[in-house]
């Protein structure tokens, strides 16, 4: 005989949240994952029999007792998402079946518009193509302010139906699931077919906001699935290893993939460096303990000072001596002439009346003209012009 569906449900909440407390290569977690992957597929399968969710309806039109199933695809994806792999392309697959359930339960949230268009806009945005760093510091912190909002209006509304106030980290997302289940949390009284309106009221308001916050979870969860999608299909063939080598990468990647995901949500994540190359940039009295620049928001300007690092600290040339005396030249700054070289040449005068010697030719025919006209220029201006008489210095 088949459990009832809130019975069949808690038992897979039950076992997921013992699955996300233990490693995934242990033999005994994976009895666990594939058991709840059984029960989830029976779950889904007798929910769509149930015609439970109608594309012709709106949220208005679920029932409070169904509302929390449309969680289903969400912890599909966290079961799913511990499947222990141990080849590449195994994992590229078990990835790609995660993600289909984490676009499945988005999808349904956008179609009963569970989540304000504003929230949807705020977690859409992926903050790997913010290209600003303070802009991208300032979604991720947007972000999580309203995660905690959501959370602190989840436990104010937990409070006034007297269930047990939680901290941030008491229960796990199952265990909030669990407790919003018909006929089954020990922390809710079992409904009856005629609840009041303002208990069923408070119950479905819960539903929604733990709704919310698991889509918040699930955008997040979806942008780091394709990045890791991304490297999977873009890396070169591993060589052949042993199996308990790829057990090992594959904890290591998970790992190294969690603690990136949890320093990208810190503000204030410690930097290597110091007298020691361990310690952090500021002791506690913020005196600084090595040096350090302090570069500028805009990113091109960031670009731009990057590419100067190995650069010459002077200005290179970008002429020759020559080429720059030739453009010089061209400009009349340089003064030519001067020394024996000098002396030796002939005046301009004398050179006119050798020229002008140079009898039967054109040429010496027209500088013997010019010297006339010099010279009768010359006699005017003697004429004109007496010696000493512009000398009125020694007149009385």
């Amino acid at each position: 005989m088949s459990l009832p569906l809130p019975e069949l449900y808690h038992r897979v909440l039950l076992n997921t949240t013992k699955v996300s407390n233990l490693p995934a290569i242990e033999d005994e977690t994976q009895d666990l994952v594939t058991e709840c992957l059984n029960d989830l597929k029976s779950l889904h399968a007798r929910i769509t029999e149930l015609g439970m969710f109608s594309p012709n309806e709106t949220l208005d039109d679920i029932s409070t007792r169904d509302l929390v199933y449309l969680t289903v695809p969400y912890v599909f994806a966290e079961v799913q998402g511990r499947v222990r792999t141990t080849e590449r392309v195994d994992r590229l697959k078990s990835l790609i079946q995660a993600e289909k359930y984490v676009q499945n339960f988005v999808s349904l949230l956008e179609k009963y518009n569970v989540v304000p268009e504003d929230e949807q806009a705020l977690y859409q945005r992926k903050t790997a193509e913010v290209p600003d760093f303070s802009r991208k510091r300032e979604l991720k912190i947007n972000q999580y302010k309203k995660e905690k909002e959501l959370k602190n209006r989840i436990e104010a509304v937990r409070k006034r139906t007297g269930q047990r106030a939680t901290s941030d980290e008491a229960s796990s997302d199952f265990e909030l699931i669990a407790s919003l289940l018909p006929a089954q949390s020990s922390q809710v009284p079992k409904p009856d077919d005629d609840l009041e309106s303002s208990t069923d009221e408070i119950l479905r308001e819960t539903i929604t906001l733990l709704l919310r916050l698991f889509y918040a979870h699930a955008s997040s969860q979806l942008q780091s699935m394709q990045q890791e999608l991304e490297l999977l299909r873009n890396a070169p063939p591993s060589p052949i290893t042993g199996p308990e080598d790829l057990v090992k990468g594959e904890h290591d990647h998970r790992h190294k993939r969690r603690k990136s995901e949890e320093n990208a949500w810190k503000l204030d994540i410690p930097v290597p460096g110091g007298p020691d190359g361990k310690g952090p940039l500021l002791d506690p009295t913020g005196k600084p303990l090595r040096p350090f620049t302090i570069l500028p928001s805009d990113a091109g300007e960031r670009a731009r000072l990057q590419t100067q690092v190995f650069g010459s600290g002077h200005n290179l040339p970008t002429m020759s001596i020559d080429e720059y005396l030739e453009i010089e030249r061209h400009r009349g700054n340089i003064i030519t002439g001067g020394g024996s070289a000098s002396q030796a040449k002939p005046t301009s005068s004398e050179q006119l009346a050798i020229d002008s010697e140079m009898d039967g030719t054109l040429e010496g025919e027209m500088k013997e003209e010019e010297k006339r006209q010099k010279d009768e220029k010359w006699a005017r201006y003697t004429d004109d012009n007496p010696r000493g008489a512009g000398n009125t210095m020694n007149r009385g």
